[in-house]
């Protein structure tokens, strides 16, 4: 089997969130706690929904699909929840970065895959997705004592940039960008021979190579790159999901592991098209267990 570099979606993106959101936010938090920071998110979100006809309607196929017994009203009900769900997010992300403390993280499956990387002396990958808290997951990864990569695209919003401490010089956690001719995978494989930990996104191809896989009932095309640098590396994919729980609390699932594609050319290609369902499958089950913390916000099916 071939793989074919698919065209991805090339809608802009609206920039949102702003210093001074951020900063009124940060603000109320301080005052009220987390949960008065909660509550503004109500008012903000009605305006988004009616106001932000772009994001609703590349945000809907999402929930129509995934709560198909609803009605048009009910549906737009529950895209206002997700708004309002990624929004907590944010909020702790930023209370995250600022060093509140207060937020409780539950990792299922931490004794596994502390049990795998204590195995070799080469690192492996972590594939992850729009799902819950990226600042939370970070925050548990450090549990593993390992430095982590984070593979990323230069961040075109500086508000959000600022605010979530993203590409900060932090002792164990680094940036590679994805800017660079290779898509910093020179840097990567580096990073797993060193025995690191290498964190990419796994759910939106943007303009990277990508294969389809059925997800929620049709064909979406999913970026494959992690998995041909764990071909390469030799190295396992640890598929990691984290989602809010509570007012205080998150879980962080790190309990499924996609061995590395192997076998020659058309043989690993097959291999790697397989380890994209395979992940598409667990995010598929992961969102029907957390429906209202996948914050993909476009119709990755047309």
């Amino acid at each position: 089997m071939r793989l074919k570099v698919l065209p991805s979606q090339q809608n802009v993106e609206r920039k949102r969130g702003n210093r001074f959101g951020f900063w009124f936010f940060n603000v109320t938090a301080r005052l009220t706690g987390l949960r008065g920071a909660y509550g503004l998110l109500y008012f903000v979100c009605i305006y988004y929904l009616l106001s932000d006809s772009a994001l609703v309607a590349e945000s809907l196929p999402y929930i129509r699909r995934r709560f198909p017994e609803k009605g048009r009203i009910g549906q737009l009900f529950a895209l206002y929840l997700l708004f309002v769900s990624q929004g907590k997010t944010l909020v702790d992300r930023y209370a995250i970065s600022a060093g509140y403390e207060g937020i409780e993280i539950d990792i299922a499956g931490y004794e596994s895959v502390r049990n795998l990387i204590a195995s070799s002396s080469r690192g492996l990958i972590i594939i992850t997705a729009h799902i819950g808290s990226w600042q939370v997951a970070m925050t548990a990864l450090e549990r593993f004592d390992r430095h982590v990569h984070v593979m990323m695209r230069p961040e075109d919003n500086e508000a959000v940039k600022g605010a979530l401490n993203i590409g900060s010089d932090s002792e164990r956690v680094k940036v590679i960008l994805t800017s660079d001719a290779l898509g910093g995978v020179i840097e990567a494989m580096k990073a797993i021979d060193s025995g690191d930990l290498v964190t990419v996104m796994g759910d939106r191809p943007y303009n990277f190579p990508s294969i389809k896989a059925n997800f929620l009932g049709g064909e979406v095309n999913f970026p494959y790159g992690a998995f041909t640098i764990a071909a390469a590396a030799k190295c396992p994919v640890v598929v990691f999901l984290s989602a809010k729980t509570g007012p205080g609390s998150y879980v962080v699932d790190v309990s499924n592991v996609i061995q590395p594609p192997s076998g020659a050319r058309v043989k690993k290609g097959e291999s790697i098209a397989a380890a994209v369902q395979q992940f598409a499958d667990i995010l598929e089950k992961y969102v029907a267990d957390y429906p209202l913390q996948w914050f993909v916000f476009r119709d990755i099916w047309k």
